[in-house]
């Protein structure tokens, strides 16, 4: 594949430990290489890693990346979120990935879950069009939706609400991508959906959340997967070609760029994009 220049970014998770943030701070320097366009910091269920998630963020930015903070409402107040974009505001950030979120575990109805297209019209009446806000997509649909449709619909409404670009679930079933491609332009809905990328390192791992998530693992790579069991090295080596493949066929389909969940690890992803004809600089 040639070294075409499509845009790329990466998404990281908040650690919770010195030697976590440490070795983020090395996963990043590497990663950077590649030249994305930016990374995104996850924000926990509930705004849980609020902090730490600003903490990584701004000391992305100050490092002269391009970065992109999750954001939720969580259990915060309109005022405490006017606060945090501000602060991103002032610390040269001008993108957000704008979710619904979830609720952490056992916190029943404690919080209230404000959906992500009215958190978009919140920023955008706030802060105008400072920021290039993201949100998500589901090609295989949320495991909340009612229907295919009414998932279609809540997307629409995200983008009618100013969003500017979406990125999706990480998939393997390349099809369901195109044909949700296909949908939302019939819906009218003509924003860049960029494709979420997951790495396969370990199966037991990805089937559980996958299960969680509603995303569907191909019964060709769940049997492939199976058979391998605990030889990891074998699980590497066919993640690597699988997900390679993916990727190559979704820019050659013309896809916007990759987002890749990163799981704050460089490898398999740098043997990935070199596989792909994008070796880090």
């Amino acid at each position: 594949m040639t070294n075409k220049a499509w845009p790329l970014s990466f998404e990281f998770f908040p650690p919770k430990t010195d030697a976590g943030l440490d070795k983020l701070a090395t996963t990043r320097s590497q990663l950077a290489g590649f030249n994305p366009d930016f990374f995104s910091v996850t924000y926990g269920a509930g705004g849980s890693t609020r902090d730490n998630t600003r903490d990584i963020v701004i000391d992305t930015r100050a490092a002269g990346l391009d970065v992109a903070p999750h954001l939720s409402f969580g259990g915060d107040s309109e005022q405490a979120i006017i606060d945090l974009l501000t602060t991103y505001q002032e610390a040269g950030i001008a993108r957000i990935v704008a979710l619904r979120g979830d609720l952490p575990s056992g916190m029943g109805g404690a919080m209230q879950l404000i959906h992500a297209n009215e958190l978009v019209q919140f920023i955008r009446k706030h802060f105008g069009d400072h920021f290039t806000l993201h949100v998500a997509a589901y090609p295989e649909i949320h495991p909340e939706a009612k229907s295919y449709q009414d998932d279609l619909h809540w997307l629409k409404e995200k983008f009618n609400a100013g969003a500017n670009a979406a990125i999706t679930q990480y998939f393997y079933n390349i099809d369901a991508y195109w044909y949700f491609i296909d949908q939302c332009q019939q819906a009218g809905i003509n924003q860049p959906i960029v494709p979420g990328i997951m790495p396969i390192t370990n199966f037991q791992n990805l089937a559980r959340f996958s299960g969680n998530c509603g995303a569907e693992i191909p019964r060709w790579i769940s049997q492939q997967l199976t058979q391998y069991g605990d030889d990891l090295e074998s699980v590497k080596q066919f993640g690597i070609e699988a997900v390679s493949k993916l990727c190559e066929q979704l820019i050659a389909g013309g896809a916007p760029g990759l987002h890749f969940y990163t799981m704050n690890q460089v490898e398999p992803i740098a043997t990935i994009l070199n596989n792909l004809g994008r070796p880090a600089g």
